[in-house]
């Protein structure tokens, strides 16, 4: 528990986030912090539950919030493994405000709940990432890296994907494959669902480098599955970044080591502020609700980008020391073309924004 609800002096809007991995995991720690970096910013009193990424605890966690005798006045959840029907069916009747972020529901989700607004008039809306654009930009990265083949010469490539029941597994192995398709070099042998998770990718990977040893190439959709392939090339002699390149999404202190020590070729990062995004919009809905704010719709921030040489010590810095900061007026500022007001640059303290 990050803040209690109501924390602070007088009253503030008090908003429950069920995270759906670990206090432990790095990705969800950082997720959540950037979240308390955004209550402290906009005034609102927040508090993180977090389950193990097991569906049964999801649902547990939010029939206590939806059903307790001390409701939020927001619930702030993810679609991930499909729990977002039920949770929206908790939410009957209890007053809370509901607001989906990082995976959305799906096409066949939505076909079978039918009219949203009419059904759940206390959803308000989504905020997601631009997850297939980041599957993209890290396979593009990944195979620039490789440097020039010479003609006829092609390149095996393996690819760790998340899950086939999450939105944003699906939209990032879109992205890689996309950027495959534009590089008919590139022979992309096997994608495999590592379920985010380090120990299940080492045993897949143990058995791709045997079945695909010229494999030069790995693609994962987050930082642990990549790291979990490392394991495995390094069992058998390998050394990552020299023998095989490998990429990630996320931009944990260890994912950005990993950058610096030339172990990661490509990490696209961000997504992890998106919840801070979220508090935002629901600071700015909050003080308007008395006037009937409309619903914030469904909404897509470009969060997800590469990351630069030129940024990655700076950006170490601030994620060792949790310095990042939230702009509460970001909705509301005109973007500038061609550069994300969410980018991570855009979140540093100002000793430490890294020049382009």
């Amino acid at each position: 528990m990050l803040c209690a609800l109501g924390c602070g002096s007088g009253w503030a809007a008090s908003v429950v986030f069920l995270s759906p991995g670990p206090a432990s995991d790095g990705y969800w720690n950082s997720y959540a912090r950037v979240m308390q970096a955004a209550a402290d910013a906009t005034g609102m009193a927040l508090r993180v539950e977090f389950s193990d990424r097991d569906t049964r605890t999801q649902v547990d966690l939010a029939r206590q919030t939806l059903k307790g005798d001390q409701r939020p006045d927001y619930l702030v959840f993810s679609n991930e493994l499909n729990v977002a029907p039920e949770i929206l069916r908790l939410a009957e009747g209890s007053g809370v405000k509901l607001l989906l972020v990082n995976n959305t529901l799906s096409l066949d989700q939505r076909r079978i709940l039918g009219d949203l607004s009419q059904r759940y008039p206390d959803l308000l809306g989504s905020l997601l990432g631009n997850d297939e654009q980041g599957g993209y930009l890290t396979a593009k990265r990944l195979i620039k890296q490789l440097g020039p083949l010479t003609p006829g010469q092609s390149v095996d490539m393996l690819a760790f994907s998340g899950t086939n029941a999450t939105p944003v597994s699906l939209l990032r192995e879109k992205g890689m494959r996309r950027a495959v398709a534009e590089h008919p070099e590139v022979n992309l042998r096997q994608v495999v669902l590592g379920v985010w998770r380090r120990d299940r990718a080492l045993e897949q990977a143990r058995m791709l480098f045997k079945r695909y040893p010229d494999t030069r190439l790995v693609w994962a959709a987050n930082e642990q599955m990549a790291y979990g392939a490392m394991d495995a090339l390094a069992e058998i002699g390998g050394v990552a970044g020299r023998d095989v390149l490998f990429s990630a999404i996320n931009g944990t202190p260890e994912s950005l080591q990993a950058l610096l020590d030339g172990r990661l070729s490509a990490v696209a990062s961000g997504h992890f502020t998106l919840g801070g995004w979220a508090l935002v919009l629901l600071s700015d809905y909050d003080r308007q609700r008395v006037g009937g704010p409309m619903p914030l719709g469904e909404r897509e921030i470009d969060v997800l980008q590469l990351v630069e040489p030129g940024e990655t010590v700076r950006l170490l810095e601030a994620a060792r020391g949790d310095s990042y900061r939230v702009d509460p007026q970001v909705f509301t500022r005109p973007a500038t073309p061609g550069d994300s007001p969410f980018a991570l640059r855009h979140m540093l303290p100002a000793s430490q924004a890294p020049t382009k």
